[in-house]
């Protein structure tokens, strides 16, 4: 059974019935969209979106919604630095991270 993120699929919702459609645990739920998280977001990389292969690299980088591997987190970070060399500046953050927030580290960092 193939369960939606939005949930929007009528087949994961729970029914009442334990006989109809068994409940689906949500850390399964959960996993399954960060999965698919990674995988639209590996598309629109590939096409091009430096913010995408940013956040690309920082899912390698960080194992989330696909196997970690830094390997490949520094060659989408290394693309996105063509056109944007600060990248490099939130290579090691969680996914989500950005260049502005980066910035107000610092200046927290300077007080």
């Amino acid at each position: 059974m193939e369960s939606s993120c939005s949930g929007t699929d009528k087949s994961s919702n729970y029914s009442g019935s334990s006989n109809e459609n068994p409940r689906v645990p949500l850390s399964d739920v959960v996993a399954e969209c960060v999965k698919r998280w990674f995988k639209d977001t590996l598309k629109e990389a590939k096409s091009g979106d430096i913010n995408m292969q940013v956040l690309v690299a920082q899912m390698y980088y960080s194992g989330y919604g696909v196997a970690r591997d830094t390997q490949k987190g520094r060659l989408w970070m290394t693309r996105a630095s063509r056109t944007r060399s600060s990248v490099w500046k939130v290579s090691d953050k969680r996914p989500g991270y950005n260049a502005s927030d980066s910035d107000s580290d610092e200046l927290k960092g300077e007080s």
